[in-house]
């Protein structure tokens, strides 16, 4: 292992095929992509996939020296894997494990405009990763862990979550911070009909900063409102209130979470924290002003971009968040980092090409970098003209 390393990120990966399908209308693919017809398209972009690439690869785009900790085969799309990573910085794929003989994962990606995405996916590899391909001697020389994709990781949530949990508590035990995402899991697979209210008490105890989307949370934690909002006119972001998030953040934070965010798509990201002792609790990555980070409660909005793609979007926007955390940045320009790294990432088909250095990401910012507009209108909530974002008028440090 060669060099200081700040953050390994582990778990999912995959080797992604992204067809261009920009000259085609929303109507004119719905129309042609039935069976029995060819639908001409573009060039494919050809690049990593999964938790492990786009926030490792983000991760060491914004300056944050980054390990990657994914499982691939050892067949062509498990070398072509390792070359991709490798081709931004050789150091990244050191903890990658390999598995002679399984099969690498992969996923076509069909991302039409004006049609959310859609993806054909080959879980692989991933479905055997569980606790004994952590490379703990890797893990501690760094100051935080992420883990991501649970539920495209077969063992990680079999058996109640026992390998999810074994890892994040070896882990934590290590003195590193722990930070943990999750994805939408399909629910006629065993994925979506796991148990995910016992896996979440098992390991958030263990879980440092846990960062998935709300559609994700609703249907963890509250499955019947998530099939509910989901039908309504406007689709399940435009049902969600600050009192919603406030009751799911308060559940997760009293299952032991110490940070707990929601990504929001084009509604921005929100952040809920807990008190200064939990927070002091964080472990190597912990802020110097842990006072700074206890009780808040904030709501960032995004930024202005024209959308090529929504691609590993969720991902780069953790990664922004992680990279102001390693960099003891205020919650405020954390929330902004990832919001802006988000942006960033939006502004290009694929995962990770469109994500700009920390300096140049701050600079659009600086430039005055359009936001969206975001209107809050619940008790407790006031703007921040400075930060532009929204706090909540109780979060503040005497608690």
């Amino acid at each position: 292992m060669s060099g200081a390393i700040d953050a390994v990120v582990a778990g999912h990966i995959c080797l992604d095929l992204i067809p261009d399908l920009s000259g085609t209308s929303q109507d004119g693919f719905a129309q042609r992509f039935r069976p029995g017809h060819l639908v001409e398209v573009g060039p494919a972009a050809i690049s990593t996939g999964g938790a492990v690439s786009n926030t490792g690869l983000a991760l060491h785009k914004l300056g944050i020296p980054t390990r990657l900790m994914g499982k691939v085969g050892g067949d062509l799309l498990g070398q072509a894997v390792r070359q991709v990573v490798a081709a931004h910085g050789g150091d990244l794929v050191d903890g990658m494990v390999i598995d002679e003989v399984a099969s690498t994962s992969y996923t076509i990606i069909v991302d039409p405009p004006g049609v959310d995405r859609a993806f054909l996916h080959f879980p692989g590899a991933n479905d055997t990763f569980g606790a004994a391909d952590v490379r703990y001697d890797v893990v501690a020389e760094a100051r935080l862990f992420h883990f991501g994709y649970p539920p495209l990781l077969k063992l990680t949530f079999q058996e109640g979550g026992a390998q999810l949990v074994e890892i994040f508590r070896r882990v934590k035990e290590l003195g590193v911070t722990t930070s943990l995402d999750m994805t939408l899991p399909d629910p006629a697979s065993a994925a979506g009909r796991a148990d995910w209210i016992s896996i979440l008490r098992a390991v958030m105890p263990s879980v440092d900063v846990f960062l998935p989307s709300i559609e994700e949370t609703l249907y963890m934690l509250r499955r019947e409102t998530y099939e509910v909002l989901s039908q309504e006119v406007g689709g399940l972001l435009e049902q969600v209130t600050p009192a919603l998030l406030s009751e799911l953040s308060g559940e997760l934070l009293a299952m032991g979470g110490r940070i707990v965010g929601f990504k929001l798509g084009e509604r921005g990201m929100y952040v809920r924290t807990a008190d200064r002792a939990a927070i002091g609790a964080l472990g190597a990555a912990r802020p110097s002003d842990t006072s700074a980070w206890a009780n808040r409660e904030l709501w960032a909005p995004c930024f202005r971009v024209d959308v090529a793609g929504t691609t590993g979007a969720g991902d780069v926007t953790i990664a922004g968040f992680l990279a102001g955390l390693l960099r003891d940045l205020s919650p405020e320009l954390a929330l902004t980092a990832a919001v802006v790294a988000g942006a960033c990432n939006v502004e290009t088909a694929d995962a990770v090409s469109g994500v700009r250095s920390w300096d140049e990401m701050w600079q659009r910012v600086q430039s005055g970098w359009e936001r969206h507009a975001l209107q809050i209108d619940a008790p407790g909530w006031r703007f921040d003209e400075e930060n532009h974002l929204w706090i909540r008028t109780e979060d503040r440090r005497n608690k």
